[in-house]
């Protein structure tokens, strides 16, 4: 009977390894020695198997590949595999795509789409992608949706991290240590203890501490740097030899200066309704006056809102804060008066249990998991201007001392009696020492407490930074039987539960500017209502989820038959089922909350409040609950040509769950909630073994048509999720050559072709206008979004109201800015209430759209799916007479173009980068040690990955993730 070829939870495919030490040879002469395929032996289906007889794309890397080829990481993955990208994203996660397939979600209630497991088991918000592989067994990657056996279901395929095992029998012990430019440090070590003939211990850990590799130009230090470690700790226990117990504890560790954001591009747009324009990426800084703090403090709003416009702290028309602002030009290179906080920790409980009996085998397997992760860094990356603050800064002082005027502008005013008491406390909060001292923000903690609670930063410049935190458990369960019969029938069922809880995920947003307008807004309106001094709260923004619950059940099975000897059979079918519950609330300026009272979800506040909008759309916690269910399934046909070469064709179906929308602050049209992904899977493969495993090549094509793609985007400073359909195709080229025993020369190259399916309409958030040249685009004072004015007489419409308001007419763009629709401040409410005003019907037909037009995405790209990929390594060992050898190693790798987001554009345009690279190792003539020179990224290419289009009211910049610069190093190691 063939071997079985299906893949299981706890897939253990291989690919060729690349072996860092010296080779064992036979003593004649290399004309005479076969050369072998070096295939390692895995364990598919609870049976030892070759990558070569599982019928679906899949590679591996064993613990020497992984030394050889430099992939220390997640990250280096994608520099080898075919159809494979990787790049961290803007809210401390990060996307693993897979033949255009990635965590496009963004939310506390995606699941990922490509499921991360470790020795089989699931894992939730793992940090797993910053830690830095060490004493591994292998690392797998699955290409394709895996719906029937594998986790939790995966839409584009898995990655399964295997951790070296305990061996009975044998004490061993193996170190290195490592030093490199940036003044990196990096060691190594385990050691394998066996107890008895029944039990071994096996202990591993690494530690890395290196200096940063972004130069900050504002106190000429370096930042993004490294300190983290990571211990694990393994038993094994055989009491019999059909009886298997295998426990493990992981934790990791990280604090120190690491930007989650590289660096942030913009085309500059001077008008400031934008912020920044549509037509490339520049190393420009964003127009300040777009962002929600300045046109919450502005003279505009001011004046609207019958504030006295000598306390704003500028015009949106005027010079803004970052007009003069030199951005470097250079990813590696920033000027920010905030430094970087990160910190992340995770911890792995894991058991499992292989029982045989006689042809049937149990295996049982649990997991718990604690993850923390919790960053904060500049928002904008830059400094901003106080030079324009001096007018609203002296005279916040002058009322603080003195009082409200009763009139202003007056030579001699009278003051009102107590009116000073409001504005006390915003000086005492906010400028403690005077108006030409240093500015203090909001220092927010894990409640709503800030500068007016005495939770602050103070700094010279205006600070203004951003925090992502989240607290997370998880635990999951896992048995499956299957069978191992004679006969040409086989079988597995199985079932897995999975839990998790995330107690806390916030996002902040701390500014002075945001500080400040609450305090003057919140003490006007208190003024006038006759109520205590008070300040809008929160005096940040903060979208918080709170009690995010996951349960989750599945219920699988497979059986596989020989049909003949060389035609084998898989059937499978799954089924799932996920609740998702969440609480989650959008903050800003919501109530009037008085000064010093605590946190103003708790205290007391004043002012109008209805508990589902709030003042100004504004939104407290909100309870939501989603079900979905689905039946999945595959089957292949698997045909051994000969031993050597064979054929499958095989069809899948996955699925993905729904989630659940964060509420928005102000309120648009967005779902609630976003619907489960479906994607019926189509694939063609041939493995093949030529010249006595002299080559290796395996050749597959795919077809996916997607239903409900779940994609992100910025509205209201929060991203929500859409779905879109796809259709997916693709071929892909794995070979391995050994044109004589000392060389080894691996070779991939794949092509995809991601496009959105049908006719798909959304609002682009760089361009609401969506290329209408009668539109006007709106930048709304009051809260910083955008929306659009459509109609032939837009512009004049929009004239008419904004000179009621006291505001500027629309205004064209810059030529080159992508932008076809003209701009202009105002306000979207009252532009939407007179839309219907009679006194404007000879002007046509007005719209106005929240957040803007929606353009059709049909034919675009999907984000990070690059058209081509390609790769070659060439690795050769030189063996010398005493048994020592030298073995040098290349690789290359080019990723072709690709694109940020679904809006595809020359602004959203990733260009196409190439990394490389090598490294020389002495081997001891025993294998006991070893000498490595090695250097990675040898053109210092700054390769970017992936990019995030941030909100309307932050200035429409992009955040830019890039891999790391050129490192090098030399490293010595020894194993006994």
């Amino acid at each position: 009977m063939r071997v079985r070829a299906s893949l299981l939870v706890g897939i253990c495919a291989s690919a060729i390894s690349f072996p860092a030490f010296a080779q064992e040879t036979p003593d004649d002469d290399l004309d005479s020695r076969r050369i072998g395929p070096n295939v390692i032996i895995v364990t598919a289906q609870r049976q030892n198997q070759s990558l070569q007889e599982v019928p679906i794309a899949v590679s591996a890397f064993d613990a020497e590949a992984l030394e050889a080829q430099q992939i220390e990481n997640a990250s280096d993955l994608q520099l080898t595999l075919p159809n494979v990208s990787f790049t961290k994203s803007n809210f401390t996660s990060s996307s693993f795509t897979i033949r255009g397939i990635g965590d496009l979600c963004v939310g506390v209630t995606c699941d990922s789409a490509t499921a991360i497991h470790t020795n089989g088991s699931p894992l939730f918000g793992t940090r797993l992608f910053e830690t830095e592989y060490f004493d591994l067994e292998r690392v797998e990657v699955l290409r394709g949706p895996q719906g029937t056996l594998f986790g939790r279901n995966a839409t584009s395929g898995v990655v399964n991290v295997v951790t070296a095992k305990p061996e009975l029998g044998t004490f061993a012990a193996a170190g290195d240590f490592e030093y490199g430019n940036y003044n990196s440090i990096k060691t190594r070590g385990m050691i394998n203890v066996p107890i008895g003939d029944t039990l071994a211990l096996r202990a591993a850990g690494f530690y890395l501490n290196r200096d940063g590799y972004t130069t900050n130009l504002y106190d000429n230090s370096d930042i993004d740097g490294r300190d983290m470690y990571a211990v694990r700790g393994s038993l094994r226990f055989e009491p019999t030899a059909s009886t298997t117990l295998d426990l493990m504890a992981f934790y990791f560790r990280e604090k120190d200066d690491r930007l989650r954001i590289q660096k942030q591009a913009c085309q500059r747009d001077p008008t400031g309704v934008l912020g920044c324009l549509n037509n490339r990426l520049d190393f420009d800084k964003t127009n300040a006056n777009s962002t929600l703090a300045t046109v919450l403090s502005s003279v505009e709003l001011f004046r609207i809102q019958g504030i006295p416009e000598a306390l704003a702290l500028g015009s949106v028309y005027g010079t803004d804060g970052y007009a003069n602002f030199d951005e470097p030009n250079d990813v590696r290179t920033v000027n920010t008066s905030f430094d970087p906080e990160y910190f992340a920790d995770e911890l792995q409980l894991q058991g499992h249990l292989s029982q045989g009996f006689g042809s049937m085998n149990l295996s049982l397997t649990g997991i718990y998991q604690e993850t923390t992760v919790d960053s904060r860094q500049d928002y904008n990356l830059g400094v901003l201007d106080r030079s324009g603050y001096a007018t609203g800064l002296n005279t916040l002082a002058f009322f603080a001392a003195n009082g409200l005027p009763t009139g202003l502008p007056a030579p001699a005013p009278a003051f009102i009696p107590g009116s000073s008491a409001y504005f006390a406390p915003i000086a005492a909060a906010l400028i403690p020492n005077g108006p030409n001292g240093q500015l203090c923000t909001s220092d927010n903690d894990d409640g709503n407490l800030g500068a007016y609670e005495g939770n602050s930063i103070c700094s010279d410049a205006p600070l203004a930074f951003d925090r992502s935190v989240q607290y997370q458990t998880a635990w999951s369960g896992e048995a499956i039987l299957s069978s191992d019969f004679d006969g040409p029938f086989n079988f597995l069922v199985g079932g897995i539960y999975a839990q998790t809880d995330v107690s806390e995920n916030s996002y902040y947003v701390n500014s002075f500017g945001l500080d400040y307008a609450t305090g003057i807004l919140g003490t006007f309106s208190a003024f006038a209502a006759g109520a205590p001094p008070s300040y809008l709260a929160t005096s940040m923004y903060r979208n918080n989820t709170t009690d995010f619950k996951l349960k989750s059940f599945g219920i699988f099975g497979e059986v596989y038959f020989d049909i003949t000897d060389s035609l084998t059979l898989t059937g499978g079918i799954r089924y799932n089922d996920d609740t998702k519950s969440v609480s989650a609330r959008t903050t800003l300026a919501n109530f009037l909350n008085p000064f010093g009272n605590g946190d103003p979800f708790t205290s007391p506040f004043v002012g109008s409040f209805d508990a589902d909008a709030g003042m100004d759309g504004n939104q407290l916690l909100q309870q939501r609950d989603v079900s979905f269910d689905a039946i999945t399934g595959r089957a292949v046909l698997d045909y051994a040509i000969s031993p050597d070469n064979s054929l499958y064709f095989s069809y899948s179906r996955g699925y993905k769950s729904g989630g659940i929308n964060p509420p928005l602050s102000p309120v648009f049209a967005v779902s609630e909630s976003f619907g489960s992904e479906k994607i019926d899977a189509f694939e063609i493969g041939s493995k093949n073994t030529f010249l006595d495993g002299a080559a290796q090549i395996n050749l597959t094509g795919f077809y996916y048509k997607y239903k409900d793609l779940q994609l992100s985007r910025i509205v209201a400073r929060t991203s929500v999720n859409d779905t879109i359909d796809a259709n997916i195709w693709g071929l892909e080229l794995e070979s391995i050559l050994r044109p004589s025993y000392n060389w080894v020369i691996n070779m991939n190259l794949s092509y995809l072709n991601a496009k959105v399916a049908g006719d798909q309409f959304f609002s682009n958030p760089r361009d609401p206008g969506g290329g209408d040249p009668l539109a006007v685009i709106i930048k709304d004072i009051s809260n910083g979004s955008l929306c659009a004015v459509t109609g032939a007489g837009a512009n004049t419409f929009v004239g008419l109201v904004n000179g009621g308001l006291g505001l500027q007419g629309p205004g064209p763009f810059p030529a080159d800015g992508g932008i076809a629709s003209n701009g202009a401040f105002s306000i979207c409410s009252v532009l939407s209430a007179q839309a219907a005003n009679p006194a404007f019907a000879a002007l046509g037909p007005i719209n106005v759209l929240s957040p803007g037009v929606e353009v059709n995405l049909r034919g675009n790209r999907l984000p990070q799916a690059p058209e081509y990929k390609a790769s070659v390594g060439v690795q050769y060992t030189a063996e010398f007479g005493d048994g020592m050898s030298l073995v040098p190693r290349f690789d290359l790798a080019l990723t072709g173009e690709q694109f940020g987001n679904v809006f595809n554009g020359r602004v959203n345009r990733i260009k196409p980068f190439v990394q490389s690279n090598a490294s020389i190792q002495l081997n001891g003539s025993d294998n006991g040690w070893f000498v490595r020179g090695f250097v990675q990224n040898i053109f210092n290419s700054n390769s970017v990955t992936g990019l995030y289009v941030t909100d309307a009211s932050s200035g429409n910049f992009t955040n830019i993730f890039t891999l790391d610069p050129r490192r090098y190093g030399i490293a010595v190691g020894a194993k006994f």
